[in-house]
């Protein structure tokens, strides 16, 4: 019997017998990045809290951090760079389902591990055809939707309580949480994702709230930039100086997130935040948008397309640093963005 002919055996031996209560051991598997990952916590809370499953999760070490205090995984397994690591230790887990969130060419590996395998479409083929020749056969579906309609099969539905990101419980930052601030996140995985430091200034001028700016090693400088061209402003530069969940934690307590294209914007989200976010090179149509009520969320984008520019966003029909840089922040933006935060 091949092994496709197996795996519906098993699918159909499921749901022939759903009257005995069994408790399912599922496997979801999304090994990057910090964004894609925070989009699967609502296909972990619904497996676990509408089929009372065990749920185990694989990932790239590096990322294992954003679900090590999630209480609805109970196993944690992650990978330097292969499956084939701890195949064997997977193996023995003996799963009903594996569910394959991130589907490519590493996650293929997962049919030797002997359990029925369910995929996340991608629809790279919309994709293309939206980014190439302006066809959108994707109708602004969010990319959470499609992740549930990988489990679909299961009959779970989606419990519409959004994101979800887990804080430890010792996580402090040398700020006062108690002021009204806002977060801006103003890094990204490419220069073309990010508006630019003469952006930022402009805009912070407008902004009558303290402002604290987050990212990595490589935006100190920027913040510092950004704080010098600002003086007299109530800006706080803590780039560099955070790890995740103290950057969640900033986030957490303040009244609104202004963020790039980034993984921030879905911590964000997480909290249910207000969210400012800018798109140039990559468009929110695509169906990473803020999952959030529409109500708090806007969505500043590059009028140069309607079409996302490259498949990462890191190239740019129009410009070499990215057609975001051509957000004007004129005065009715200002005021749009003013009402939005009010």
């Amino acid at each position: 019997m091949g092994v496709n002919k197996v795996h519906c055996a098993i699918l159909v031996n499921f749901f022939s017998f759903t009257s005995v209560s069994k408790s399912l051991k599922i496997l979801v598997v999304r090994f990057s990045s910090i964004g894609d990952i925070v989009l699967t916590t609502p296909v972990i809370r619904v497996l676990k809290k509408q089929l009372n499953a065990e749920v185990h999760y694989l990932t790239k070490n590096v990322y294992s951090s954003l679900l090590k205090n999630n209480p609805n995984i109970d196993k944690l397994f992650s990978i330097k760079k292969s499956i084939l690591e701890i195949r064997k230790d997977l193996k023995d887990q003996k799963y009903d389902f594996i569910i394959d969130l991130h589907n490519n060419l590493r996650s293929s590996l997962l049919i030797f591990l002997g359990s029925p395998v369910k995929r996340y479409v991608k629809s790279n083929f919309k994709k293309f055809l939206f980014r190439s020749f302006g066809i959108n056969l994707l109708r602004n579906q969010h990319v959470v939707d499609r992740y549930l309609d990988a489990i679909s099969f299961l009959k779970t539905k989606n419990d519409n309580l959004g994101l979800e990101y887990y804080i430890d419980e010792s996580t402090s930052v040398d700020f006062d949480l108690k002021e009204k601030y806002i977060v801006w996140a103003i890094g990204g995985s490419k220069i073309q994702k990010k508006i630019s430091v003469n952006q930022i200034i402009e805009l912070s001028k407008e902004l009558n709230f303290p402002i604290l700016l987050i990212g990595g090693d490589k935006e100190k400088n920027t913040g510092e930039l950004i704080k010098e061209k600002c003086k007299g402003l109530n800006i706080t530069n803590l780039c560099g100086t955070l790890d995740l969940d103290q950057s969640a934690f900033v986030i957490k307590h303040s009244f609104c997130l202004f963020s790039n294209d980034t993984g921030m914007m879905h911590i964000g989200a997480a909290f249910n935040k207000k969210i400012v976010s800018f798109w140039g090179c990559t468009k929110p149509n695509m169906g990473f948008y803020p999952y959030v009520k529409k109500e708090n969320s806007m969505l500043v984008v590059s009028s140069n397309s309607q079409r996302q520019c490259s498949k990462h966003g890191d190239s740019c029909r129009y410009s070499k640093d990215g057609c975001i840089k051509e957000i004007s922040i004129d005065e009715n933006l200002r005021e749009k963005i003013g009402r939005f935060i009010s």
